[in-house]
């Protein structure tokens, strides 16, 4: 029997402004086992955002729907969570009260977090004074402090510095071997090729292609390279 996770089911999400109707995801179907890393590729507006909002709770489907058996961190807008006029030691316990967890809960994990996060200079510096990387870093550090059943993370690793994105990386290969669930996009193919066993290819919402990790990105570089070329070609 397959330990699934997660199961979206001919997901749909339409957004509705006066008359007018945009359709930012169409009949996206596919399932999660324990352990498992999905990457999420495709062009800008090609609906990956929304697809992780709907399967994170933000958004309500407009058809179909999502199955989850365990507990989810969602990664998916840079600050989420967070007060921008608290500092930073204040919003470990704002964002961890969000995610669930118990004031004696996150004074046990309070080292960890900061340790990880390498802000220990800034503590108690409000986040509004924070740069974007260093947003992500407490994020990421609030977000991983204990083992979600599921991590979901929107391209939260791309704004950081490429040391500090190695040690993420490294955490959520330990939280996969853990038997952590993730999902991940990234605009970085390579990255993706890392990290997943898996690639669901969106394109204008609509599930393009959904398999192993070498076949997909194969397939997607291709398709970047002839878009590109055409792209030239138009500037040319």
């Amino acid at each position: 029997m397959t330990d699934i996770i997660l199961k979206a089911e001919h997901l749909k999400k339409v957004f509705i402004s006066g008359k007018k109707s945009m359709t930012a995801v169409d009949d996206v179907s596919f399932g999660l086992e324990r352990g498992e890393c999905l990457g999420i590729v495709g062009e800008s507006g090609s609906g990956k955002s929304t697809l992780l909002k709907v399967i994170s709770g933000v958004y309500k489907p407009s058809a179909g729907k999502v199955t989850v058996n365990g507990t989810i961190a969602p990664l998916i807008e840079l600050g989420a969570g967070f007060d921008m006029d608290l500092t930073a030691r204040e919003n470990i316990y704002l964002n961890g009260t969000v995610l669930g967890y118990t004031p004696k809960y996150i004074d046990s994990k309070f080292d960890d977090i900061v340790e990880f996060s390498e802000l220990q200079e800034f503590l108690d510096v409000p986040l509004k004074n924070y740069s974007s990387g260093m947003v992500a870093r407490l994020a990421f550090a609030v977000a991983t402090m204990t083992k979600p059943d599921i991590l979901i993370a929107d391209e939260i690793l791309s704004v950081g510095d490429f040391l500090f994105q190695e040690k993420c990386e490294k955490r959520m290969a330990e939280l996969l071997s853990g038997g952590t669930t993730v999902i991940l996009v990234s605009h970085s193919i390579e990255q993706i090729e890392r990290m997943c066993n898996k690639v669901a290819w969106l394109d204008h919402g609509h599930l393009r292609r959904l398999g192993p990790t070498k076949e997909v990105t194969a397939e997607y570089r291709k398709f970047e390279k002839k878009d590109a070329m055409k792209a030239d070609k138009v500037e040319g």
